[in-house]
């Protein structure tokens, strides 16, 4: 007789979905038993309002946890830059697997680049960590732009482009490569001009703390190294006390000498969604080995962004 197959919770967007069937696949190669994806409507799939303006942080998830909780699903797949910062204590992230691409694109008409859009150019984006760091490289490379306040899904956001509505608009790479979209990318937007969202790219497999077996056997698709950054991230995002809908960017990337990883490297900003105050800053230290290891770099990072007034642009602050 085969094994009950495990219930896995996901939001029904195309993106949450593809995701979620490629670690249904996963799970099922390490456990050997079948996953079934169950689908669940978020507050944050039905809700018309801008993130800004519902919060952000959570919106996504709580459906999901509360499923968890009631027991109608096993396990559940979020996007890691929505999970809030604080986790509850009886669920458990049992497995962060191997980051995709962390970098924000452009999808712009004409195939254009952003140093090719036109004086005027309206680019669209539903996140004000976007805004603020577009605006500011806009003004320090004399570009003229309009960043336009956008949400949806995938299919949505391209559309203001294909309609002509919008020159541009700004999505996460990991997305697009997970539903197959990444031909229509038309600039892969360096880190060095927009740092990604806490987390951005990978993705939390979270189940009830009390589930041991399915913890140890989710452990098997965990990777080290993408949870020692993304906890650095997220530690600086808590430690700035700011919801996923702030202004602020993060990224822990690895230095590595020939094939041996030496040092990673936290880096976070913060600003006015204008782009004309911005607080960027980074450090250096060797591979977070624990998790308070990798929680401490966050917060010293955090820290040093206060002190350089990083409280003072971003609006209101997460409760």
């Amino acid at each position: 007789m085969t094994e009950k197959a495990l219930r896995l919770g996901t939001r029904r967007s195309k993106l949450a979905m593809a995701q979620s069937g490629q670690v249904a696949d996963a799970v099922s190669q390490v456990t050997g038993r079948p996953v079934e994806l169950v689908e669940i409507t978020t507050y944050g799939d039905v809700s018309r309002e801008h993130l800004a303006q519902i919060g952000g942080t959570g919106v996504f998830v709580a459906a999901l946890r509360e499923a968890l909780a009631r027991g109608e699903v096993d396990f559940a797949v979020h996007s890691l830059k929505d999970l809030p910062t604080t986790q509850p204590e009886e669920l458990v992230v049992a497995a962060i697997p191997v980051r995709e691409d962390p970098r924000d694109v452009i999808i712009a008409r004409d195939a254009l680049k952003l140093t090719d859009l036109p004086r005027g150019a309206r680019i669209g984006t539903g996140s004000p960590r976007r805004m603020a760091q577009l605006n500011a490289y806009a003004r320090t490379h004399g570009m003229d732009i309009e960043t336009v306040p956008i949400r949806g899904n995938v299919d949505t956001r391209i559309g203001y482009v294909t309609k002509g509505d919008l020159d541009a608009v700004v999505l996460a790479a990991a997305g697009l490569n997970r539903v197959g979209r990444s031909d229509e990318v038309t600039d892969f937007l360096s880190v060095d001009t927009v740092l990604p969202a806490p987390g951005q790219g990978a993705l939390a497999v979270e189940t009830t703390a009390d589930n041991a077996d399915l913890i140890a056997a989710l452990a098997q698709l965990d990777d080290p190294l993408t949870r020692a950054a993304v906890t650095a991230e997220r530690s600086l995002l808590a430690a700035l006390e700011a919801g996923c809908s702030a202004p602020v960017g993060a990224l822990a990337d690895l230095l590595a000498d020939g094939q041996i990883v030496k040092e990673m490297r936290l880096r976070g900003v913060v600003g006015t969604t204008d782009g004309s105050t911005l607080v960027q800053l980074s450090t250096t230290g060797p591979v977070p080995e624990t998790h308070e290891a990798a929680t401490a770099l966050g917060r010293e990072l955090a820290t040093e962004m206060l002190a350089q007034g990083a409280a003072g642009l971003m609006g209101e602050r997460a409760l």
